[in-house]
Parts: C-alpha cells; structure tokens; sequence
C-alpha cells in the first residue's frame, strides 16, 4: 500500500488533505482513484493512518481516516550521520540508504580535503534536492518520519557538535576512571583520548 507523509495542519476533522507534488504522483503516477486506500504518516508526530481517498482535485486530495495504525517501524536509537562531501552525485545515493537503514538526521560536512565544494545558492538547491531524496526514500521504505538533511558545515563545526552531544558519555566515563585503584589507572590505554575529548568539551563551553 503506498505511504505518503503530511503535516498536522493537513489533519483535520477525521480527513486528511494531501497536497504537492504528492497530489500528481497519486493521480498521473499511481491512477488512483476515489475509494482507493493509503498509509498516511503525520511527519510531525510519526502517528500512522489507514486512509480512503474520498475526493480528487487537481491540486489536493482529500482522504477520510478509517483507522489509526500502530507504527513499528522506527528504531529506539536515533542515528545522526556526518557526512563528508562526497564527489558527483554519490551523496544522494548514501541519503537514500541512511534513510532506509534508518537515520534520523544527515549532516552534510564540507572537510578541508574535499574535492566536492558547494556554497551560496548552490547549496540550498542541493539541500533542497537532497531532502526531496530523503522523502522519496522514507516513503518507499515505510519510515515514520523523514530524515532531515541540515545545511553544509565545516569540520571544525561538526567536531564542536558531536563532542557536545557527547557530553554525558565524557562524564561518565571520567567518572568511571575515577573510581579504579590507583594501580589500575596507569594501565588505561585510552586516557589520553578522554583527556583530549575533555580539553576539547572545556573549550567548546567557554563564552567567547
């Protein structure tokens, strides 16, 4: 059954308007027609419905719940992914399966060695593409919500964010080598990289 997602505003009153570019695929695309059913997907709170197409217009379609769906499909873990620029077209190919692998978030990262550069108005259009390619993909692959693709950032950007998002695990794990025998600590092999993650977290939170 083909799945299509919309916004809470398009939720109304037990019905459903779809509209967009979803609207030709349904009529020109699929052909379908009044009584046919769907999966719709509120993308703002991942709620799931079973649907019946009660009205086509040339710019919206009109759908009445018949009933609400349990959904199932999306992981207890949220998976963000920074992805350094790659070249040609091959980041709309890694969008379209970290989306059906299930990723949450895609964050394009613009790395000192990358051949692919992209600014400007360049880079909404290729946003703008690539989050087409993330609704395409989280259609077809039953999703409950439709991975974001944020803007371009650079690497010194993107270190900042992770190791901010990577606070809780740097405290506990000081907290965890705290708390061995004095003898036991000389023997930790990754000490310096806490150090460094600390260093780096300390640097991150100061005023500037």
């Amino acid at each position: 059954m083909p799945k299509f997602f919309v916004k809470e505003n398009q939720v109304q009153n037990n019905k459903i308007t779809i509209i967009g570019s979803d609207v030709n695929h349904i009529i020109n695309v699929l052909r379908m027609k009044d009584g046919d059913k769907l999966n719709i997907c509120n993308a703002d709170n991942s709620q799931n419905y079973l649907a019946e197409i009660i009205n086509i217009q040339k710019k919206e379609i009109e759908c009445k719940i018949i009933e609400t769906l349990e959904a199932k499909e999306e992981s207890n873990v949220d998976i963000t992914i920074y992805q350094g620029l790659p070249k040609a077209d091959k980041m709309e190919l890694i969008i379209q399966k970290s989306t059906e692998l299930g990723v949450k978030e895609l964050i394009p990262v613009d790395m000192e060695r990358c051949v692919s550069k992209i600014n400007g108005k360049d880079a909404a259009k290729k946003i703008e593409r690539w989050q087409k390619i993330s609704y395409s993909a989280a259609k077809q692959s039953m999703r409950n919500i439709v991975p974001k693709v944020n803007d371009v950032i650079n690497s010194i950007n993107a270190i900042g964010q992770v190791t901010l998002q990577s606070e809780p695990a740097i405290v506990a794990a000081r907290a965890k080598y705290e708390a061995l025998p004095a003898q036991a600590k000389g023997s930790v092999t990754n000490y310096a990289t806490l150090q460094a993650a600390e260093t780096t977290l300390a640097g991150l939170k100061q005023p500037h």
